[in-house]
């Protein structure tokens, strides 16, 4: 069977299917599926050539058989989906009819290739989470019986690639392999980490995972090294021949066959398990890596399990350093956040998100369970709409195993789940949500007798969850153990109790360690200086994860010094960054009073910056509107704009620049901004003093159905004030030619992201330039580079959304702006 050779054979599959097509003569703008009905013999052809290279696995040429991609098409998803598992599997029959004549023992596997569906999911775009996971559950229902597995790959979104691994995983008992794509910078489009991916895909219980597409694979070799460093599943890597080039009508790559196998074996050699190609691959490209491999033992690395959770962009990794996990967002003695939550103000609980994150928490705390709410509802709203404005995991805290589970699929990572206890009936509820969805999973150390007093015996109760928790293919790495705070006041002993439980845990059971701290402190004096003594001792126990106040200078101080002292911080070198302000050993410029009690911590949104530069920068969509609205009471609209919109902006595209921020908070920010000039524009307009930039023209050139780059582009041209006419996907160059004589733009942007609509990008340029007086024409796209650019006679070639703005505040202002 294809799982019980993942990871212990080294699978080889095929390479590019595009470029194949385009040499046997497919025109532009024919979808590559539909050559599946329309050139059955060239797809057959295609395969059998792969696997006569070498090739063990062939993905059908699917990609793009979504019901987005073919909602044009003149073919139905199951039309293009039965035809191309057809030609698989005519590819391997002849396949197998010419090893049976030549005496060689293959065995050869039909992989179902799932892509991207060409939209973005919100929050980032408009396509529901649900949505998507149909359309992939569509495509694995017409062939989860006639494959061998699938390939999910070309991924650069990882809520994307989790609907899909969940389509998969609900709709069939198939082997899933997952791949994502990345950037120069190590990161996908939406900025996710190799390492977050990992830890997503894992969590999500894929066979296999790795990366493809992306770059070249010299580019490739810091991510791979990046995922072997912590993947436990079989790695396959899928790189590119290089980068394209554009050369007398006709694109090639860079990196040649002798290049690309010399690299497949160092990979190969580090410790990958499967690979193959990708754009601009050949069955040459395979049949060379074949022959680099011939005297390289395949040796896969073996990792052992890490406790992490990740958020949409990066993981927090649990064990090496002290990871701090924010209380400020439970309403359980916090009179402000139960009136908030109660009365549905969000913006509070956002508000004090984030807060947390900039005070250093690495994890936050969420639970919304106040009285006479759908709590359910809610926590799914909360969970989404903190996942736009943070990039912290964040801990699901619900007793409700409903709240849980829906909390969960919306998620967009691995997250903690708070909470399972020794109670078997809990455990039969919670970990399947666990194993389905992925998380690590909070184990109080309390059952049906209630909370025991010893050591021992609690120490008994988590050792029972974990026992439990593997009957469901849970490994104790995604187990933390809360041995349970009780009150000091109350119960004195229990406090060493509850160390010694916590020392134990680590040291006999090796699972990590979780405690809420403030509750030592109920009922007595001076609360915080009982909180950070605790805090201390705990730490020195063993305790791993302290679920605190992170606003409070002193508890974090606390952990700052324990890092120094127990040699965590090498160097001293966080503690010295965050005290080295600090006069006489006393901290300082503490975010909060110290001396208020630790349940009294709730604060209005006075407490938080809410200037207009702010909201931008925090992605405050759901609030800036107010803000605007205040400060029209002082201000004029263009003061506005020119003095705190546009800065901001600014800011946030720096920040994007230099890989500090990422597209889902670029976005946010974008989306914020376009919210506050909607205040604006109307103030203007009814002053008679309108001054709109552009209009700017967009479209998708002809042959191409991929717009996302044009998607977002038109969000952050649309957040500087730019008036957009987007004209879609797959444009015909005379509904381009007739819009610029319509609309007159101050500027036309043309998008595509296959090899093979360059030609049709160039068609559409020359018959702008033959418009007397047109306007300059800037281009984008993965395949596009400055050069191929120059090549087709575009004036402006952008990278990315950020730098479309620059080009078109520099045509609006007049400022000159070669041609990068």
């Amino acid at each position: 069977m294809l799982r019980e050779k993942l990871g212990k054979e080294l699978l080889v599959f095929d390479g590019a299917m595009g470029s194949q097509l385009h040499a046997r003569g497919s025109l532009p703008g024919e979808l590559p599926e539909e050559c599946n009905i329309d050139h059955t013999d060239w797809i057959v052809d295609i395969h059998a050539n792969y696997l006569e290279s070498g090739a063990s696995c062939i993905l059908t040429n699917t990609l793009g058989s979504n019901r987005f991609h073919l909602e044009d098409s003149k073919y139905s998803v199951r039309e293009v989906i039965d035809a191309a598992v057809y030609n698989g599997r005519a590819a391997i029959e002849r396949e197998r009819s010419r090893c049976e004549r030549e005496g060689i023992d293959k065995e050869c596997f039909l992989f179902f290739n799932i892509g991207p569906l060409g939209q973005l999911l919100a929050p980032i775009g408009t396509l529901s989470f649900e949505d998507a996971y149909d359309a992939f559950a569509e495509q694995v229902d017409l062939v989860k019986d006639s494959v061998d597995g699938v390939l999910i790959e070309t991924m650069s979104d990882p809520y994307e690639i989790k609907a899909a691994v969940l389509a998969v995983k609900e709709h069939s008992d198939l082997p899933v392999l997952a791949c994502m794509t990345y950037d120069a910078n190590g990161r996908t489009l939406t900025g996710t980490t190799p390492e977050a991916a990992v830890t997503l895909l894992e969590g999500l219980g894929v066979d296999g995972l790795g990366v493809n597409c992306s770059l070249g694979p010299k580019e490739l070799v810091p991510v791979v090294e990046k995922i072997l460093a912590v993947a436990c599943k079989p790695v396959i890597v899928e790189p590119n021949a290089g980068l394209p080039v554009y050369t007398d009508g006709k694109t090639s790559y860079n990196v040649t066959v002798e290049e690309f196998a010399t690299y497949i074996r160092g990979f190969v050699e580090s410790g990958i398990s499967a690979f193959g190609g990708c754009c601009g691959t050949t069955p040459e490209y395979i049949r060379a890596c074949l022959q680099e491999l011939r005297d390289t033992p395949f040796v896969p690395r073996v990792n052992a399990s890490q406790t992490r959770v990740c958020g949409p962009t990066d993981c927090v990794r649990i064990g090496d350093r002290t990871v701090v996990c924010g209380e400020r967002l439970n309403p359980t003695g916090k009179k402000k956040l139960k009136e908030a939550l109660a009365n549905h103000r969000l913006d509070e609980v956002f508000s004090e998100a984030i807060a947390q994150e900039k005070a250093g928490a690495h994890v936050l705390d969420v639970n919304v369970g106040v009285p006479g709410i759908d709590e359910a509802q809610t926590m799914t709203e909360v969970i989404r709409g903190l996942q736009e404005i943070i990039r912290l995991p964040l801990q699901i805290d619900s007793s409700d195993p409903e709240v849980l589970e829906r909390a969960c699929r919306v998620y967009n990572g691995k997250p903690l789940i708070n909470s399972v206890n020794g109670k078997q009936s809990v455990m039969e509820a919670v970990f399947p949500i666990a194993r389905r969805y992925g998380g690590v999973v909070i184990a109080l150390t309390i059952d049906e007798n209630g909370v025991p007093d010893s050591a021992d015996a609690r120490v008994a109760i988590a050792e029972r969850i974990i026992k439990t928790a593997a009957s469901y293919g849970i490994d104790k790495s995604d187990i933390i153990v809360d041995c349970l705070v009780l009150t000091a006041s109350a119960q004195q002993e229990g406090a060493l109790q509850t160390l010694e439980a916590v020392r134990r845990v680590r040291e006999a059971l090796g699972v990590h360690t979780i405690l809420g701290v403030s509750n030592i402190s109920f009922g007595l004096p001076n609360r915080p200086l009982i909180n950070k003594t605790f805090l201390g001792m705990a730490l020195y126990a063993g305790l791993d994860v302290p679920i605190i106040n992170p606003l409070d200078r002193e508890l974090m101080g606390v952990i700052d010094a324990f890092e120094v002292l127990s040699a965590k911080d090498r160097d001293s070198t966080d503690y010295v960054r965050r005290h080295a302000g600090d006069i006489n050993t006393a901290v300082q410029g503490s975010y909060i009073d110290t001396n208020r009690t630790v349940n009294d911590t709730s604060s209005g949104a006075s407490s938080h910056d809410e200037s207009i530069g702010a909201l931008v920068r925090s992605g405050r969509k759901d609030i800036i509107a107010r803000a605007v609205e205040r400060e029209l009471d002082d201000s004029q609209p263009l003061s506005i704009i020119n003095e705190l919109l546009i800065p901001a902006l600014r800011e946030v595209g720096d920040l994007y620049e230099k890989g500090t921020i990422f597209l889902p908070q670029l976005i946010s920010a974008a989306e914020a901004a376009k919210t506050a000039f909607g205040v604006l524009n109307e103030r203007i307009v009814s002053e008679g003093k309108s001054e709109g930039k552009g209009p700017v023209l967009l479209a998708t050139v002809e042959g191409d159905i991929h717009d996302i780059g044009k998607n977002i582009v038109k969000v952050v041209l649309e957040s500087y004030g730019f008036a957009v006419v987007d004209l879609g996907k797959d444009v015909p160059t005379n509904k381009v030619v007739s819009a610029a004589l319509q609309y007159r733009p101050k500027l036309i942007g043309l998008s595509a992201l296959m090899t093979t609509t360059v030609t049709s990008m160039k068609k559409t340029i020359e018959a702008l330039k033959d418009i007397p007086d047109i306007c300059p024409v800037i281009v984008g796209g993965a395949v596009l580079t400055g050069d191929i650019a120059r090549g087709i006679g575009a004036d402006f070639y952008a990278k990315d959304a950020m730098e479309t703005v620059a080009i078109a505040e520099s045509l609006i202002s007049g400022r000159s702006r070669e041609q990068e």
